[in-house]
């Protein structure tokens, strides 16, 4: 007996539905992973490329990243309420901007916000919410990649923060948006060969700096 082409397309669709039920039920006696609630996240851009092509754009250029914990709404009101700073700082004196981890920003080139200029390297990135407009921080204090209460000399989210290893504060455009973001997350806007903007989403709020490359 012959089999219609609809006959195998069921068929094909049935065995692929078996399939995905399969990985996702994991071997015999695992319990399916459940995701977790503030994963870590990633952002990064290149910028400066010398070289453009046609399909891939430009090339050649240095790497700018962030490194952050991507917490979810979960229908909170994140910004709305009085109490919100010390809400999101948890005792801390600013916001790790994020979660579950020190928010870190790496750059393989010198970078100008403002009128400070960066150096090339690694940096612990806060909001400090109590100013108006808000500000954006970038620190020397080394992050703790896991949290050991015994080590002084790095910070595990902004617990224990000081202001004395900043080397950049910076007024930040605080918008209202028309949506809700439900998962953090910071992102590069407009990127262009020369630079571009840093901004965090979260509810219904967009925190943005604009930076550039050092000449």
């Amino acid at each position: 007996m012959k089999t219609t082409r609809t006959q195998r397309a069921r068929l094909v669709v049935g065995l692929a539905g078996l399939g995905i039920l399969a990985i996702l039920a994991g071997p015999p006696g695992h319990a399916q992973e459940r995701p977790i609630a503030s994963p870590a996240g990633r952002s990064a851009t290149q910028i400066g490329g010398d070289v453009y092509d046609p399909v891939r754009g430009f090339v050649g250029g240095a790497w700018v990243e962030i490194r952050h914990g991507r917490p979810i709404r979960r229908g909170r009101d994140i910004f709305g309420l009085d109490d919100y700073r010390e809400f999101l700082n948890d005792g801390a004196p600013v916001w790790r901007a994020g979660a579950n981890q020190t928010t870190r920003l790496i750059t393989e080139v010198p970078l100008v916000f403002g009128s400070t200029t960066i150096d090339a390297g690694e940096y612990t990135l806060f909001i400090d919410l109590a100013a108006d407009p808000w500000s954006f921080v970038l620190s020397n204090w080394p992050a703790q990649v896991g949290y050991d209460e015994g080590n002084r000399e790095a910070l595990f989210g902004a617990f224990e923060y000081t202001s004395d290893r900043d080397v950049l504060r910076m007024p930040m455009t605080v918008e209202t948006l028309p949506w809700s973001f439900d998962q953090l997350a910071w992102q590069f806007l407009d990127i262009t060969e020369t630079g571009g903007t840093l901004g965090l989403f979260w509810d219904a709020t967009l925190a943005s700096v604009p930076f550039t490359i050092a000449e």
